[in-house]
């Protein structure tokens, strides 16, 4: 053989091709129909679709654009009030005062402006401070006794309900307030709170503009701020987050103030909106506030929630009060159809809750 004979190149297996990568449960990516039903305003969007399409077979005169702006504003009333409400829920609290609280708040603006003969919005601003005090007063007896919010809130119902009564009587000698339309400062307030604008020849309210941005105000505070973690942490479990730094006395009495805010907001809607204030009223309007959230897909535990639930929430009850209304029937059956709402709403949310965490 010869030297200059050169070697033949050994064979080079070629390595193996890569398999499936392997993953256990805490690492596989799960579907994206899971995915999206861990989001718990999913399902009650899919309610109210549901809703809406009942309507607009069973009811006609539902498509027609000044009924739709009669439901959007019906909701909004309701979903004003369900937004702050919720983020308390999702602090792990909630407040049996809240229709009350909307009540007290526009009977303090009333009274103040018109007997001692004000500026409507000096009665506006004391409004404010006084519903502000109240949610401090909830969430500061929360935190200082350690007594669930139910039983803090249940008794400041009981106070502002009889308060609203008897302070009314003894001021006016009726159970109403006085009119207050022709009074300095009405007409700018009645512009900022419960004002009209045309849209393609439908009056649509402004109630139905400042609670499309109060919604997406809260829903960047929950998903793009601190205080939105906070809220999260303080409803999932307070030691654990107050052990990591969270703010939980502050967490929880703003929240409650917040709740406050909401009720001075839709008392000064009522107030100008219809002049005068009946002081038995909001009782009742609480469970409403509270059921819109828990529809939307908060949690009574805390902890778990959404800005964009109560939205939907607050929407399919607005349908569905109008909506039996425009169908023809007894107005009557629309408690009943709240109940149905609320339990079908609950039983979707345990359903979806399970089958997110499924691995």
């Amino acid at each position: 053989m010869s030297m200059a004979q050169q070697a033949e190149p050994a064979a080079v297996t070629p390595p193996p091709a890569p398999g499936p990568k392997e993953t256990d449960g805490r690492t596989a990516r799960r579907p994206l129909a899971l995915r999206l039903l861990a989001r718990p305003e999913v399902g009650v969007f899919l309610g109210a679709v549901a809703v809406l399409v009942f309507f607009l077979f069973a009811a006609p005169p539902v498509r027609d654009g000044s009924s739709m702006a009669n439901i959007l504003y019906q909701s909004s009333t309701i979903g004003i009030m369900a937004l702050p409400v919720a983020l308390l829920m999702i602090g792990g609290e909630f407040d049996l005062s809240a229709g009350v609280a909307v009540v007290t708040s526009a009977l303090t603006a009333s009274m103040l402006s018109y007997q001692l003969t004000m500026n409507v919005w000096v009665g506006v601003i004391v409004a404010l401070v006084v519903s502000l005090a109240v949610g401090m007063f909830n969430g500061w007896m929360l935190v200082k006794t350690g007594l669930p919010s139910f039983l803090v809130t249940l008794g400041t119902f009981l106070i502002l309900q009889g308060v609203n009564l008897a302070v009314t009587k003894l001021v006016t000698g009726n159970v109403a307030t006085d009119d207050i339309s022709d009074m300095d400062g009405f007409d700018q307030a009645k512009a900022l709170f419960a004002s009209s604008f045309d849209v393609g020849g439908v009056q649509v309210k402004i109630t139905v503009v400042w609670w499309l941005v109060f919604a997406a105000l809260a829903t960047w505070v929950l998903l793009r701020t601190k205080y939105g973690n906070w809220i999260f942490a303080v409803g999932g479990n307070k030691e654990s987050a107050r052990a990591v730094g969270v703010p939980v006395t502050f967490t929880k009495i703003s929240l409650f103030m917040l709740v406050g805010f909401g009720a001075w907001f839709v008392g000064m809607h009522n107030l100008f909106s219809f002049n005068t204030v009946q002081s038995g009223e909001g009782v009742g309007q609480e469970l409403i506030y509270i059921a819109a959230a828990v529809i939307g897909g908060c949690l009574l535990t805390g902890g778990y929630g959404s800005a964009i639930g109560p939205v939907f929430g607050a929407f399919m009850f607005g349908m569905v009060q109008q909506g039996i209304v425009y169908a023809g029937w007894n107005p009557d059956w629309f408690k009943a159809f709240l109940g149905v709402m609320l339990l079908g709403a609950v039983l979707i949310n345990l359903w979806v809750q399970r089958t997110a965490t499924r691995r």
